[in-house]
Parts: structure tokens; sequence; C-alpha cells
């Protein structure tokens, strides 16, 4: 596939399963949303939204170890290194569970303090300390290595297996919501434990899988492999570094929009709430458009195949883009009705809906942006996509909500979301014609 397979064939065997596997992912994430918002309790619609930046967390770890590990053993299979796609992979997964272990059981620890600062009050508290118990302190090491596994698997060709572990979990947990949360009366705290035990599948069916696969694979879970040397912590830090930096950026920006939010309403947060899960169908297409693409980028980087290399960018960027672009289309003129789904709440409603329309304007910029940074990493850049991950979130939306909160009020909070993602894909745009005329002057 990576190397003789038709380019337009081979974009789409990668993207199209790693494609629905992240929209599966996003309607799961949407699911205790929904499901939670069935009981008609805005404050535990709201707490969903208060611990999902610390939950998300733990997705940047995963891309940290899993996009920086698959782009070092791409580059390492286009060059025939084995040996230094074993290592890549054990030193990525074995790092990753040793960090997500600590950040889990820190977490827990300083609770009291954390919670406040993202916007909890009496009403969300205990809410938010049953929530990220069980699917933080609990769930930390199997929410990040089932996704580090899959950006691993992925890495030698075998997307749809990947894409399958991913959409497994996504369907157990939204299979199993309803029953812990209606059913056994558990309510929160049922739609935590559900995303837990999903998480604990997806992770056992990817070392099953590469077990299965152990003499044709180079994932490797032997200790013997993990080594700090060869430059491969380095490489994978560096390289995975913005998608993390991406994600932990969210996680400031969303504990800023939630904390302006509260000074509204919990009725704003969870309408704020539904609209950023319902808006993650617009990332998550263009993360899956991107990120299913990766490993055939730098397979022929490497092998200096640039001119299939440059054909898969430009197939994935059409194909990408007209996604999007109905995606948005989609979001924008159904949002009353989407909104109205997740809670039968007349003022959260209200805020979620209008929230939803803003939100949901810049999709095509999103997909852009995200195929500039993923082209960048999948080449072994480090600085371009730093630069864009952290425009994107954090570096502009969230001087812009503190700004136009004091200007426009609620609604200025929730245009700084677009406003940087329009900012952040000229500035890709800029960053990513130098590195494609390079490409053409080489093939």
């Amino acid at each position: 596939m990576f190397e003789d397979a038709p380019v337009g064939r081979a974009v789409l065997s990668l993207v199209i399963p790693t494609l629905i596997s992240q929209l599966i992912t996003v309607i799961y994430n949407m699911a205790d949303t929904f499901f939670i918002g069935q009981i008609g309790d805005p404050n535990q619609v709201a707490t969903v939204s208060l611990c999902m930046p610390m939950f998300v967390f733990l997705t940047g770890l995963a891309n940290l170890f899993g996009i920086g590990g698959s782009s070092l053993m791409s580059r390492s299979l286009g060059t025939n290194n084995h040996q230094k796609a074993k290592q890549t992979a054990a030193f990525s997964i074995w790092t990753a569970i040793v960090v997500s272990l600590m950040y889990g059981i820190a977490l827990f620890g300083i609770r009291s303090i954390v919670l406040p600062v993202v916007g909890a009050n009496a009403g969300t508290y205990d809410f938010c300390c049953q929530y990220i118990f069980w699917t933080i302190t609990i769930g930390a090491i199997p929410t990040v290595l089932n996704q580090e596994l899959a950006h691993l698997v992925r890495a030698e060709g075998h997307s749809a297996q990947a894409s399958f572990g991913v959409a497994l979990g996504g369907v157990l947990n939204i299979i199993l919501d309803p029953i812990f949360i209606f059913s056994l009366g558990l309510e929160i705290a049922g739609a935590a434990i559900a995303t837990m035990i999903s998480n604990v599948v997806a992770t056992l069916y990817f070392i099953f899988l590469i077990a299965r696969k152990r003499n044709t694979t180079d994932i490797s879970f032997h200790p013997k492999h993990y080594t700090w040397r060869e430059k491969i912590p380095r490489e994978v830090l560096l390289v995975g570094l913005p998608s993390c930096l991406m994600n932990l950026m969210g996680v400031l920006s969303n504990i800023t929009i939630n904390k302006l939010m509260s000074g509204y309403s919990n009725a704003a947060v969870a309408g704020i709430g539904v609209a950023k899960k319902v808006d993650m169908l617009s990332f998550a297409i263009a993360t899956g458009m991107s990120q299913g693409v990766l490993p055939l980028i730098g397979y022929n980087y490497s092998a200096h195949n640039y001119k299939r290399m440059k054909a898969a960018l430009k197939v994935d960027f059409l194909f990408s883009f007209a996604v999007a672009l109905i995606g948005t289309v989609f979001l924008f003129t159904c949002a009353g009705p989407i909104v109205r789904a997740f809670i039968d709440d007349a003022e959260t409603v209200r805020y979620g809906q209008m929230f939803q329309r803003i939100i949901c304007i810049t999709g095509p910029c999103i997909s852009v942006t995200m195929l500039a940074i993923t082209a960048l990493q999948s080449v072994g850049k480090k600085v371009q996509p730093t630069i864009l991950s952290l425009m994107r979130k954090g570096g502009l939306d969230i001087p812009f909500m503190v700004l136009l909160n004091s200007l426009v009020g609620v609604n200025g909070i929730v245009w700084a979301t677009p406003i940087a993602d329009l900012c952040a894909m000229v500035v890709a745009v800029i960053l990513f014609v130098p590195f494609w005329k390079r490409l053409s002057s080489q093939s």
C-alpha cells in the first residue's frame, strides 16, 4: 500500500477507517452528554463539560507518544530499519503507561484544588469527583494506551484494524451508558464507569492483535527494546509535542471558556458543553483525514518518493475539505434539533444552538490546518507544527475570549474560537507553501 497501490486507493484505504473511528470516538464522547442529559439535570450535564478538559489531556498524552512514535516508526520502516521501529514502539508504550498513571493519581490527589479552578461549584463538585475518579484515576492507562496503540498499528499500514479497535471501545461505551446510568441508577458515575470499561476492552483488543501478529509486527512490548539511545526519545517527543500541545492548550481553552461561562449560569456552561461536544465532529473529520495519511507520507518521504507523497497530500486535501464543508453545513442548519436531543431544558437549548452555530462555521479551516500540521509532523518537522498548534488553541482564542467577553458578553466568548481557527489556517498556508515548493523542486 505504501509503495505500489494507486495513490487514491491508498489514501482512501488509510483515511476512511481512521475517519470512521474518529467519528465513532466523538459519538461515544457525546454519548455521556446525551444520556446524562436525559436525566434532565443541568448540573450533571455541566459536570461532563467541566471534566472534559482534564479527560482530553489523556488524548494529548496518547498523541504525544502515539503520533510521535508512529511518525518515527513509519520513517524507520521507509529505510528498512526494523530494529529502530521496535525500539520506538517500546519506548512510546512504556513511557506513556508511566506518565498516564502518574497523571491519574496526581489529579485525584489535588482535586480539591483543581476542580474549583476549572469552574466546579457546590452544584457540580461531587459529580466531578465521581467522574474523574473512574475516567482518569482508574481509567488513565487504558484511555491513553488504546489510542496510542491505534497510532502505532496504523504506522504499519493496518488502518482498518486500528480503526476497529477504536470503534470497538466507542460502540461498547454507547451500549454500556444507558445500562449503568439508568438500569443500575448510577447516573453520572455510571457514565464514567462505562467509559472506563470500554477503554479497557479496546486496549485488550490491541494487545491481542499485536500478540497475534508478533512474528510480522515491529510493535514491541518487550523491555529489551526499551531504550533512550538512537535519539528515539527526542524524535518521539518533539514530533508528537505539537499534537500534545494542541490538546493541552485545548484543555486551557476549555477551562477558560467554562470559567467565563460559569459567570453567567450553569445552563450556559451546559450549553457550551453540548456545543463543544457536537463541534468535535468537525475536529474528528479533520483529525481522521490527516492522521490516516500520516504513515503514507512519512514512509514515502524517507524513501525519497516525493512525487507519490505530493499526490497523496493532494488527494487527502480535496477529500478532507469537501467532507468538512458538508459537515459544517449540517451542524449549522440542524443546530436546534441536535442540541435539543441532548437535553430538554429551554435555557440550555437556547444557549447551545446559538453557540453551536458560531463554533461550527470554521470547520473547513480546521481541516486545512490539521493537514498542514500532520504533513509536517510526518516528515519529522518540529517548529512549524508547534507554532500552528499553539496558535489554534490557547495562543489566540484565550486572549480573544477574555477581550470579547468584556466587549460583547456571552456570545463574544464563543466567537473567539472561529476567529482563532481562521487565523491559524492563514498561518498554516504561509508555513506550508515553502515546504511544498521544496518538495516540488526535489521530485
